[in-house]
């Protein structure tokens, strides 16, 4: 767990002096939050994930099977085709359905679902999972129903804090796997 170094100063009538000490503190202490933003970051990472397989198979929720990818339909044609607006809509317009945008897009849903399902690569996850959301943001400009704010923002805001306050620990492995050497060497893994 990452954690703060902060000095805890103690004053006592019988001590002829303050003494400082240096204690590690978690990020985020209190059981109840760590358990709440490990159950954002399972939901947060459900949907990455649940899209990454409706995607893939076709489970009839936003894909059809026909249209699934395993089927030769294409994750990214219908909607970077029909459904984008705005000042950008003609550059996403012109990467609908190639093999290199579904591949990527599909590697980024499957990767940040399951890394954020384990809790493990958080700051990849967030950095990703933040990037791709904001890449869909910039897809649907304006928003229906605000000026700039929607659900796209939010989301990639989250995993960013996430990330930042080691959710992953609180029931996932990131605990464990912070603890790998190559973690310690490479933090940019955590």
């Amino acid at each position: 767990m990452l954690e703060e170094k902060t000095t805890v100063r103690t004053v006592s009538p019988h001590a002829e002096s303050d003494r400082s000490s240096t204690a590690p503190r978690p990020i985020v202490a209190h059981p109840w939050a760590r358990g709440v933003l490990a159950a954002i970051r399972l939901s947060i990472g459900w949907i990455f994930l649940w899209a990454f397989l409706d995607k893939l198979i076709g489970l009839g929720f936003a894909t059809p099977a026909e249209r699934a990818w395993i089927n030769g339909g294409s994750p990214t044609h219908g909607f970077l085709t029909n459904a984008v607006s705005g000042p950008f809509a003609d550059a996403y317009r012109a990467i609908a359905g190639a093999a290199w945008a579904d591949f990527l897009f599909m590697l980024g849903l499957l990767g940040i679902g399951v890394a954020l399902l384990l809790g493990i690569g958080m700051r990849i996850a967030a950095a990703t999972g933040a990037l791709l959301l904001f890449l869909m943001w910039t897809a649907v400009l304006p928003p229906e129903t605000n000026p700039f704010m929607d659900d796209h923002i939010v989301m990639g805001l989250t995993v960013i804090a996430l990330a930042l306050t080691n959710a992953g620990d609180t029931f996932g492995l990131g605990g464990w796997w912070s603890n790998l050497g190559i973690v310690r060497r490479f933090p940019v893994l955590r």
